[in-house]
């Protein structure tokens, strides 16, 4: 992330995954057990080889961290990354294996599904250890897909920030969004509801243009949604659309989306900055899936779940107005806020 450089560095911990009759292959990693057991989900994705996937898996993790302890969680921060089988595999075989690697962790790892996983997935990873979440949903208990509540909270994020950059509600204020799958495709609906006039683009151009039909929305090419004439821009793909390219590009003055890790080099936070666009902090806007994630490994109600989701929105204001009061980026105030609570967890250890 670009903020790395001036993050608390613990060791990271990797576990390597390799299981050839079942084709796994990947890693865990696990970047903190400060708050309590490292927890983040299974990514499943086409990675070019096994270094790109570590990498991946080190952001994502170390992200977790942050993310857990800014939510208020019991957890420290983990990740599991899978690289994607060519052609035909047994998803049974393939996640119970990776089950089996969860349980000889003992407990130090909490996985659930990410990007590329399902319910059904993590239903054969419990076959094998009880060291998961995003399973099937029990009445009035946490559970289930968490995507609605990741969604959820980016979209109480969204309020928020609107409120805080632009001084009214989101009826009328223009959002891109860059990615509509599962989360962003949620947090489409909500906005929709909610007044917001949207232009969207997706990778998947079918999935793109049956949601712009559904909804109302506009639909812009993958490549230009960055520069797209709105008031907010909200990246729900995958990591990386805030660069120094893609910032001076931006007419959005409030950057605020799903997606994990979306500072993409050294300059953008800064460059935000200087620009005057406004950004809610990834991993504090996205908090919704690990909160029902963390609820449902500890048996918690959906209400609990929502009850947190709903702090998302008072707290991303709060870190924009102390940003701007001192004049830095909501990154770091954020990181420094992230970094003061794993420190009270380790100086005092329940």
């Amino acid at each position: 992330m670009v903020t790395a450089a001036h993050r608390m560095m613990p060791p990271m911990e990797y576990v390597r995954l390799h299981d050839e009759a079942a084709r796994l292959d990947g890693v865990i990693a696990i970047h903190s057990t400060a708050r309590g057991p490292a927890a983040g989900g299974c990514r499943l994705w086409t990675y070019p080889d096994a270094s790109t996937a570590m990498a991946d898996a080190f952001r994502l993790a170390e992200g977790m961290s942050y993310k857990n302890a800014m939510a208020e969680l019991p957890f420290g921060g983990g990740k599991a990354v899978l690289r994607k089988p060519e052609g035909d595999f047994n998803r049974r075989a393939l996640f119970e294996a990776f089950g089996a690697a969860v349980e000889r962790l003992g407990g130090r790892y909490v996985t659930a599904e990410d990007v590329g996983t399902s319910v059904a997935d993590m239903e054969f990873v419990a076959n094998k250890t009880r060291h998961v979440a995003g399973r099937t949903s029990r009445p009035g208990f946490a559970g289930g897909d968490p995507s609605p509540w990741t969604a959820l909270g980016v979209f109480e994020a969204m309020k928020a920030a609107v409120k805080f950059r632009f001084g009214g509600s989101l009826s009328g204020v223009t959002v891109a969004v860059q990615g509509v799958g599962s989360v962003g495709g949620e947090l489409c609906r909500l906005l929709s509801e909610a007044g917001a006039k949207l232009v969207i683009a997706d990778i998947d151009a079918a999935r793109c243009e049956k949601l712009a039909a559904d909804i109302g929305a506009s639909v812009a090419p993958i490549n230009a949604i960055v520069q797209a004439d709105a008031d907010v821009f909200a990246p729900c793909a995958l990591g990386g659309a805030l660069t120094e390219t893609s910032v001076n590009a931006m007419k959005a003055r409030l950057v605020c989306g799903a997606a994990n890790n979306q500072l993409g080099d050294t300059r953008a936070a800064a460059l935000l900055v200087e620009r005057g666009i406004a950004y809610a902090p990834d991993y504090v806007v996205n908090a919704g899936g690990i909160i029902n994630v963390s609820a449902e490994y500890l048996g918690e109600t959906t209400q609990q779940v929502q009850e947190r989701v709903l702090q998302i929105g008072p707290r991303t204001e709060a870190i924009l107005r102390d940003a701007a009061l001192r004049k830095l980026s909501p990154a770091l105030v954020a990181d420094r806020m992230a970094e003061d609570l794993m420190r009270k967890a380790v100086a005092e250890p329940a």
